[in-house]
């Protein structure tokens, strides 16, 4: 098992917050930032080998990784073109480091202990989908068929959609299959969209299921007023 964590993106409805570093070293609280809290889940559930892709403020977010990283494995693919590509093509440049089952993060997800064990526990291939909550109007939804996800992007709507994170478990092979569809889309230019993007075009390939939060903590912080949200909901559960 590997974990990616996707860091490339430029965090701008952050504001001054992410001026001088990237999203993921924002504070959430007792200690933490958004990516410690990530590692030191990673290396409580046994999760030794990481990929982290960077994009703004490289060199100040490798230098902090390698600093707390504490025997976790940690590889870096710098996406030099973040400014003008989606994590598509960042999952593209490190795609010969993703040769194994994967748990995929994005970069600025709290999620509760629970959520990723569920996630490495599961036997197929799995996302975090939360059926409690009212669909989101411009982020991240799962359209769910028979059991499965047929869909996941930000503009679907209707009775078979669920709120979705990004917060993923692949199976070697379905990663792999998901990986040469990424290739396709960006050998074609298309890398200012969503890797989900990709995803879609090949679900009747792999066996990809929801996981129910039913409520937990999974979300990203898009802005100040999710990172209060959020570190408020997170010191809840420690």
């Amino acid at each position: 098992m590997k974990a990616l964590l996707l860091n490339s993106g430029i965090g701008s409805r952050m504001g001054n917050l992410t001026a001088d570093r990237p999203k993921c070293m924002s504070e959430i609280g007792h200690g933490y930032t958004i990516i410690s809290w990530q590692l030191e889940l990673l290396q409580r559930l046994g999760v030794r080998k990481i990929i982290i892709t960077t994009g703004p403020f490289s060199d100040l977010l490798i230098d902090y990784v390698i600093g707390i990283a504490n025997g976790l494995d940690a590889e870096f693919v710098i996406n030099p073109a973040y400014k003008d590509t989606n994590y598509i093509y960042s999952m593209y440049l490190a795609k010969q480091h993703l040769d194994d089952d994967i748990l995929l993060l994005h970069g600025d997800l709290v999620l509760e202990q629970s959520v990723a064990e569920d996630l490495l526990r599961a036997r197929y291939s799995a996302v975090a989908v939360d059926s409690s909550l009212d669909l989101p109007l411009k982020d991240f939804k799962a359209k769910i068929c028979n059991g499965r996800i047929k869909a996941i992007g930000t503009d679907l709507f209707g009775d078979d959609c669920v709120a979705c994170q990004p917060a993923y478990k692949f199976s070697k092979n379905d990663f792999k299959i998901w990986l040469r569809e990424i290739e396709r889309f960006c050998q074609k230019g298309e890398t200012r969209v969503y890797a989900e993007n990709a995803l879609n075009c090949i679900t009747d390939k792999i066996n990809l299921f929801p996981l129910e939060l039913n409520g937990r903590l999974c979300a990203e912080i898009d802005n100040a007023v999710d990172l209060k949200t959020v570190s408020q909901r997170f010191s809840e559960i420690l």
